[in-house]
């Protein structure tokens, strides 16, 4: 009852309505049932507010910048990514099959073998067939790896970490940042040899030259097309397939395009045997193709190649053994690489040769040449030999040389020395220039020809012509002095100039003309009688091939150097063969013969001695031009006509200079080189027999040897000597009564 009441009315009811299961609170005060387990009280909630952590105003807008930052940086991201992805798979669609990107030359190339069939020349840009990653030699793609692209194998066709560091370099070097190096990975470089899938449209460059130079362009614009393109090839491409283009496509200098190509140019072997020192002097021309090929500077080349080899041993492809045996034994050039023969030669060959086959064709073309090496370097030294012995220091005079067999078939041109501001212009081929006495064996061939003898006699006199609109022109000799009646044969023995104009005067001008036009000079002739004394130009290739129409027995002769071409790689009939040879006769093989003798006689003991050769037959000419502009001496052995020309590119006059002298000497140290191991033949003559001057009776001995040069002098009456009357032969008759005058 005291409980009830104590608990008031609403105790009450609740006590009236207990809990099933749930004791009462007053239980859990008094304590559970015996055997029921007590629960924990539950924790006491606590009335007191934790006291909120109050941001500062400065990190409170540096969050809120943050958010900005971030939110505008992923949906840049997004977009960017989107956008990257659609370029890549829009390069990717666009990227050809493997195969047609190994050779993308625009143009073909042509390849020049000597007479022997071993290659000394290239032009156009040469592809020697196509190399992969596998068939390279190790040490090739080593070396590349190591030189451009380290980390080749680890990145997805950028390098954010090579583009930094080159961004870097540039700007401590004082250069804009995409100024100088740039970065590039291998494939990256792919890119710009593909120029980003541009192809060459010759309506839009003025040449596949600026085309490519247009792809290697830098600019901020191209280097963001590089990225998705590389990228793209990634994609389509193996590593390996885009290390092929690249050996393939490279250009490596030298107009050598892959480093197979390169290889036989330099090396003259495959890319797949080249050393570790070949290879890095090959991974060396990477860089800059013109300014490091061995064939310009071998030592620069060795230099480069001296730290490409330091970065394949600290990378681990070389041993330091290995590595130390390249540095000391560093590649060198092959025979023809460093000869680089014919270059003269090789250029007249292509200017002779149909365009669409030589410097415009598009296909690959081998050209079998006349050229013999062996020659050309004998001619190269000997021109070295005595220019640095005879020729002042600094001088720029000039010279140019040409060796031929008496076909034609020219096997040695030399068009100019290397001299600064030489350029590729071919003296030999190109160069017009007055020929002098070089001229005079046409005027004695043109009256060989219609039957004078060497022995004929000529005036030496003083002569005076009156040349219709230019009034009298009196010819003088060299020497200032007359010989009075002289043998033909000593007159071009001498040189001199009046009898040379009496016999061309005698025979006629026009016949002169027609024997030299016959023998190969094809420039216009001079109409006046100055003709006789080379006052008309010719070149030089036209001047020895003159000769050697007089050393076969007087047949013509078409200089050439091509023997035939083919396609590479293709069989069958050359596409083009043999341009020139022996032509039509032009005097008689009689003429011809004593003419040769006569020449002999230049040689032996006239204007021509300094070009004598010990225990060999020698025929030349000497000539000089008015003012000593030009100085020629051509002449032969049995074997070959070597012509040798001698002056300056400004007509400036040679001081101290005659065909007798620089140019005599520079054909005696060609041709004794030239003659080197040959058996001597003795040349094709006929000796004359001794005539009398056409007005002397003379008393001679009959039993007497006949000495062609004894009559050239009157011969004294001498007592109790039998005296044998001589009669004047008609054309000597007819010389005298036309010339003898001196009118």
């Amino acid at each position: 009852m005291f409980l009830q009441n104590s608990l008031g009315p609403s105790s009450r009811g609740k006590m009236a309505t207990p809990t099933k299961g749930r004791p009462l609170v007053a239980d859990r005060r008094a304590g559970a049932p015996a055997g029921t387990k007590r629960s924990a009280p539950p924790p006491r909630r606590s009335t007191r507010r934790k006291p909120v952590r109050r941001r500062g105003v400065i990190a409170r807008f540096f969050l809120f910048i943050w958010r900005i930052v971030w939110g505008i940086f992923w949906r840049v991201s997004a977009v960017g990514a989107m956008i990257l992805g659609c370029a890549i798979l829009y390069f990717y669609a666009q990227l050809p099959p493997l195969s047609s990107l190994l050779d993308g030359r625009a143009r073909g190339s042509v390849t020049l073998l000597d007479r022997n069939g071993a290659v000394y020349a290239w032009r156009g840009e040469t592809f020697d067939g196509q190399m992969t990653s596998d068939t390279v030699s190790p040490n090739l793609l080593h070396a590349v790896i190591a030189t451009e692209d380290k980390r080749f194998y680890h990145h997805f066709g950028i390098s954010p970490r090579g583009i930094a560091s080159a961004i870097a370099i540039n700007l401590q070097a004082g250069r804009g940042p995409l100024e100088g190096n740039g970065g590039s990975t291998i494939t990256q470089q792919v890119a710009k040899l593909l120029c980003l899938g541009v192809a060459y449209d010759p309506k839009q460059w003025k040449s596949e030259s600026a085309y490519e130079e247009d792809c290697r362009g830098g600019g901020i614009w191209r280097k963001v097309k590089e990225i998705p393109y590389a990228m793209a090839m990634e994609v389509k491409y193996t590593k390996a397939d885009i290390l092929t283009i690249y050996f393939n496509r490279a250009y490596l200098g030298a107009g050598a395009r892959g480093f197979e190509a390169a290889a036989q140019r330099y090396f003259g072997k495959s890319a797949k045997d080249l050393s570790p020192a070949e290879a890095a002097m090959m991974a060396g021309l990477l860089k800059a193709p013109s300014k490091y090929a061995p064939t310009n500077n071998l030592q620069r080349a060795q230099d480069r190649a001296g730290v490409i080899i330091g970065l394949m041993q600290d990378q681990g492809y070389l041993t330091a053994a290995e590595a130390a045996d390249a540095l000391a034994n560093p590649a060198v050039l092959s025979d023809a690489a460093a000869h680089n023969a014919g270059g003269y030669f090789a250029d007249w060959v292509m200017e002779s040769t149909p365009s669409y086959l030589g410097s415009e064709t598009t296909e690959d073309v081998i050209i079998k040449t006349t050229l013999d090496q062996r020659l050309q370097k004998a001619a190269e030294d000997a021109l070295a030999a005595v220019f640095a012995t005879k020729l002042k220091a600094g001088s720029n005079a000039q010279a140019a040389i040409v060796v031929m067999s008496a076909d034609g078939a020219v096997r040695a041109m030399i068009g100019g020395r290397k001299i600064p501001a030489a350029g590729s212009f071919n003296r030999a081929t190109q160069a017009l220039r007055q020929t002098g006495s070089s001229f005079k064996p046409f005027v004695y061939a043109a009256a060989l020809d219609l039957g004078w003898s060497p022995m004929d006699y000529v005036e030496d006199t003083p002569l005076t012509i009156n040349i219709k609109g230019s009034g009298p022109w009196s010819p003088d000799n060299y020497d200032r002095e007359f010989k009075g009646l002289i043998t033909l044969t000593q007159a071009l023995k001498e040189s001199r100039n009046v009898p040379a104009v009496r016999v061309s005067e005698a025979v006629g001008r026009d016949a002169v003309k027609a024997v030299a036009e016959g023998f190969g000079i094809k420039s216009d002739l001079a109409d006046g009688p100055a003709l006789a004394l080379g006052a008309s130009e010719a070149t030089l290739l036209e001047m020895t091939g003159a000769y050697a129409g007089i050393l076969n027995g007087g047949s013509s002769v078409t200089p050439y150097g091509l023997t035939e071409l083919r396609l590479k790689g293709q069989g069958g009939d050359p596409l083009i063969g043999q341009g020139g040879g022996i032509g039509e006769r032009v005097i008689s093989e009689t003429a011809a013969k004593e003419l040769t003798w006569m020449m002999m006689q230049v040689v032996q003991g006239g204007t021509g001695g300094r070009a004598a050769l010990d225990g060999r037959q020698v025929a030349g000419k000497t000539g000089t031009t008015t003012a000593g502009r030009d100085a020629w001496f051509i002449g032969f052995t049995a074997d070959y006509v070597t012509g040798v020309w001698m002056g300056y590119d400004d007509n400036t006059p040679l001081v101290g200079v005659t065909g007798g002298g620089l140019p005599a000497q520079i054909w005696h140290e060609v041709m004794a080189r030239v003659e080197d191991g040959l058996p001597a033949t003795d040349l094709p003559v006929i000796v004359p027999e001794a005539r009398l001057p056409p007005t002397v009776d003379a008393q001679v001995d009959p039993q007497a040897p006949l000495d062609p040069l004894a009559a050239q002098d009157p011969v004294p009456a001498q007592p109790g000597v039998p005296v044998r009357k001589r009669r004047v032969d008609p054309i000597t008759a007819i010389l005298q009564d036309i010339l003898g005058n001196g009118n």
